[in-house]
């Protein structure tokens, strides 16, 4: 009877402070005592947390009636993460779960845009409605929007934000500012330099060339072949078009492949290559990029430069001459490289979601509908009027050296800055006409962010950015491209995508054997011998046939 009692009055406490908590603190709906939704995020990518009292995400909460606490990949994959969130059953409120995104939508737990997508107008008008329709998953609903290399305007790209293989400045300069068009060309550079110089100024024993391989980020070492073929980023496949009917090719087994290969074997047996490659974090990746000592890698800008840029400036390294800029290599000379895309790319196989956990879907909504709002937007990227830019007589936007150099700081930018960069966002030209969306896009704002080795480097090469240092063929994106946003979301539901998955697995085992390899010969006549024995072809047959219906 006891028990009994005490369970009764423990339940009526307990209903009395659930009504306490809904009347006085407004939680029910996902809002604070403020009347603030406080949403959470999930990103399935490494990333850094900001304060909880972040002046300008307090800013736009105040501005927009939405705060989002994001967190962010750690110590596993995108796919494994998004596995133990559908395990728990625990869902944020917004989600990019990478190549994770379809589990997701088997699972069914991510609300339809189509409705809000008619209600709220900037959402809309970020894409066409082909664009959008591109978008739509089998049952015809629209689940997630990418949010990267959309345009507004006219493009004021200055960064080469796409892979490359990337050397540092003071090499370049070290060596008179040689043409370098080719891997061994470039090999051969780091190389010298390395002998000439072994050791920073602290000491540290420079690396002439590293590797991230891990996970799916791995794509550092294995999809060069289609870029020193002359080839874009199709990602998965190579995309002949030379004899008039588009035909996919595997470039892991070209010619090219081989002679790739082959070369960083050699290079590693020599000891040029990072001796950790196959075994290192993307975070030890990071930090030893950020301590200046690499000296050349192939990757994504993305991937690294908005962490170690931020820290050579912090450290004085930019200075030094440890900034990287992009070369367009190909395997022979005389080959035209297609490194850069000029065209924005849609990558319609991820990005951010709402899912059912949301209390209020209606408002997750209209705050991405929001962030793209003008005043949000500049909040965003370029911070506060008079506190981390300021404009001119003729409405420019531009910072100071102070600002920049604030602006740089991983303790301002936590405590200060609130990009939301995984949530709609624009680059090109500002509704006003006169500034860039994004500071580092502002050309003004560039060239006076950047160390003079780098300012001179782009003299030297007769370039105004980035992309100038790349040279690729200026042309448009084919119909088809690019073809890793079908690759991407393929499951093991069709042969094509057990062999797609297998593929994966084989080249993360045998590529770092094939590099530190003694007998590279016999080592690559394995590799392709296990390699075909899991039905590459099975891949490839239905990637062609994808590519036939995207041609037309």
């Amino acid at each position: 009877m006891k028990t009994r009692k005490l369970t009764c009055v423990l339940a009526a406490l307990l209903a009395l402070v659930m009504v306490l908590g809904v009347a006085g603190c407004g939680k029910k709906d996902g809002r604070n005592e403020d009347g603030i939704y406080e949403f959470t995020m999930f990103i399935a990518m490494p990333g850094s947390e900001i304060n909880d009292d972040n002046e300008i995400m307090n800013l736009i909460a105040e501005k927009t009636g939405v705060k989002v606490k994001e967190t962010w990949l750690t110590g596993q994959s995108a796919s494994e993460a998004v596995g133990s969130i559908i395990a728990s059953q625990d869902y944020p409120d917004f989600i990019d779960g990478g190549d994770g995104m379809m589990a997701l939508y088997d699972e069914g737990i991510l609300v339809p845009w189509d409705e809000y997508l008619e209600k709220y107008p900037n959402l809309k008008e970020m894409y066409s409605d082909e664009e959008w329709n591109s978008f739509r998953q089998e049952d015809g609903h629209i689940y997630w929007a990418n949010v990267f290399q959309n345009t507004y305007g006219e493009s004021r790209a200055t960064t080469h934000n796409d892979e490359a293989f990337w050397i540092q400045v003071r090499v370049l300069e070290w060596a008179g500012y040689p043409e370098i068009h080719t891997l061994d060309q470039y090999f051969d550079v780091l190389t010298r330099y390395a002998e000439a110089n072994p050791t920073m100024g602290d000491g540290m024993k420079v690396i002439p060339y590293t590797m991230l391989y891990e996970d799916w980020k791995y794509y550092c070492i294995e999809n060069a072949p289609e870029f020193l073929d002359g080839y874009p980023n199709d990602g998965s496949v190579i995309v002949d078009a030379s004899s008039g009917t588009p035909t996919i090719v595997d470039y892991n087994t070209t010619p090219t492949a081989k002679r790739y290969f082959q070369k960083l074997n050699k290079e590693y047996k020599a000891g040029n290559i990072d001796i950790e490659f196959a075994t290192q974090t993307y975070d030890e990746y990071i930090a030893k990029l950020s301590t200046g000592r690499v000296l050349g890698m192939c990757d994504q800008w993305w991937n690294f430069a908005y962490t170690i840029n931020d820290v050579f400036k912090q450290q004085g390294l930019d200075k030094q001459g440890c900034n990287y800029v992009p070369l367009g290599l190909t395997i022979d000379e005389g080959m035209d490289n297609r490194w850069h895309t000029y065209d924005d790319t849609l990558n319609n196989s991820s990005g951010v979601a709402v899912t059912t956990s949301c209390p209020d879907p209606d408002a997750a909504f209209k705050f991405l509908n929001d962030l793209l709002d003008q005043e949000i937007h500049d909040l965003r990227f370029w911070g506060i009027e008079g506190v981390d830019y300021l404009v001119d007589e003729n409405g420019l936007y531009y910072r100071t050296e102070e600002m920049r150099t604030k602006a740089a700081d991983k303790s301002y930018q936590a405590s200060h800055f609130c990009n939301y960069s995984y949530m709609p966002q624009y680059l090109g030209t500002s509704r006003d006409g006169i500034n860039a969306m994004q500071p580092n896009e502002q050309t003004s704002e560039f060239f006076q962010g950047l160390a003079e080795p780098l300012v001179k480097c782009f003299e030297a090469y007769g370039a105004e950015n980035y992309p100038d240092m790349i040279g690729s063929v200026v042309e448009h994106n084919a119909p088809w491209f690019p073809m890793y946003s079908y690759s991407n979301n393929m499951t093991t539901a069709t042969p094509g995508g057990v062999a797609w998955t297998k593929m994966g697995e084989v080249k993360h085992e045998w590529l770092p054997r094939v590099v530190m390899a003694s007998d590279f010969d016999k080592e690559w006549s394995d590799y392709m011998s296990a390699y075909n024995a899991v039905d590459p072809g099975a891949f490839l047959a239905e990637m062609q046939e994808e590519l036939n219906r995207r041609a037309g």
